[in-house]
């Protein structure tokens, strides 16, 4: 995990944050990481793995379809063109 310091904090915005962390039962260097989270990772981003065993449920695949699917499938590296 990376280390990070913030310098030059307003006070009103150090007060606040203590604040809020105590409200929240954490520390203030958790409630950053909390907010940092919260702001940067969207909790309904689409997870790719999620996506296709939905998708897989959706088209009812079998495991003897995904089978076929990966025997057709051409792993021939592609040429450049010209």
């Amino acid at each position: 995990m990376a280390n990070l310091t913030v310098r030059n904090v307003p006070d009103d915005v150090h007060r606040a944050l203590r604040a809020q962390a105590k409200a929240h039962g954490r520390s203030a260097e958790a409630e950053v990481r909390q907010i940092l989270g919260d702001a940067l990772i969207p909790s309904n981003r689409l997870h790719l793995g999620d996506a296709l065993a939905a998708l897989g449920r959706q088209l009812d695949l079998s495991d003897e379809d995904v089978d076929a699917l990966e025997s057709a499938h051409d792993l021939t590296p592609q040429s450049s063109p010209g």
